[in-house]
């Protein structure tokens, strides 16, 4: 079972600011009167601390409930961590990457029930976006948008087609993975989408997820770079634009224990 964790916070948010709330309306004014009324009696003193001591509960809540709810305002509307855990998205991300996304790039939305509030931006194509998989939306894909509404997609011969027009490729050597099962080696390619270029892996010794596809208004065809090893819309289908979570821009952190730990020449990258 996936752990829902945005869901989560709303509750642990919701708990301990009601906490704290009450605490401030009801119990802390009880207090209050509590030692007004026992005024200066020294007989009294321990009665007196007693009375205005804070319930150990609503310290919890009064300590966690910041913390908690600037987290929440972070992840849902700023900037959300991710952690990479496959090869679909070779060469530009690699497994053990810890990325971070930007939440607000292409509008905001309300936590758990992710409903626009606000538009910003359009997704463009070659952004890197994460989102909620289609088939079933409590777990998160990160692919390339390579079709946007209204799109027709052919991906013949290792390169794709945008409304009949080649995406024009560079083939830079081979590309040695720790999965080469086909027994073809892979090629490192620079894959051009207009001005903006990226690059992908393919292997010519193979063919798969061939085909045509349509991309209708308000969905998007995502693409893994690690072009025959991607679970991706050529295989399920489109991603529809409230599935959109938001657009990956930075590695913070990389980590593989095969490879020593830290993969510290990959902290702070760009993806593009």
């Amino acid at each position: 079972m996936s752990f829902d964790f945005p869901t989560m916070m709303v509750i642990a948010a919701a708990i301990t600011g009601m906490i704290w709330a009450l605490d401030a309306w009801l119990w802390a004014p009880a207090r209050r009167k509590a030692v007004a009324r026992i005024g200066s009696d020294v007989a009294h003193e321990s009665t007196a601390i007693g009375s205005i001591k804070e319930p150990l509960l609503v310290e919890y809540a009064r300590s966690f409930f910041p913390i908690i709810f600037t987290v929440l305002v972070l992840r849902s509307f700023l900037v959300e961590p991710f952690r990479i855990p496959s090869g679909s998205m070779i060469p530009t991300l690699m497994v053990g990457d810890f990325i971070l996304v930007n939440k607000f790039v292409y509008g905001f939305r309300l936590p758990v029930i992710n409903k626009k509030i606000i538009n910003m931006d359009e997704p463009h194509r070659g952004d890197v976006v994460v989102f909620r998989y289609p088939k079933n939306p409590s777990v998160d894909y990160i692919k390339r948008v390579v079709g946007l509404p209204g799109d027709r997609i052919n991906y013949v011969n290792k390169t794709i087609y945008i409304n009949n027009e080649p995406m024009r490729q560079e083939v830079t050597g081979p590309y040695y993975q720790e999965d080469h099962s086909y027994g073809y080696p892979d090629e490192l390619r620079i894959e051009y989408f207009g001005d903006k270029d990226h690059q992908v892996v393919v292997n010519p010794g193979i063919i798969l997820g061939e085909g045509e596809y349509e991309v209708p208004n308000g969905h998007y065809f995502m693409m893994g770079d690690n072009r025959d090893r991607s679970n991706d819309s050529r295989f399920w289908g489109v991603v529809p634009e409230e599935n959109l979570v938001g657009k990956a821009f930075m590695v913070w952190m990389s980590w593989r224990w095969d490879q020593g730990g830290v993969i510290w020449g990959r902290i702070g990258k760009s993806i593009n």
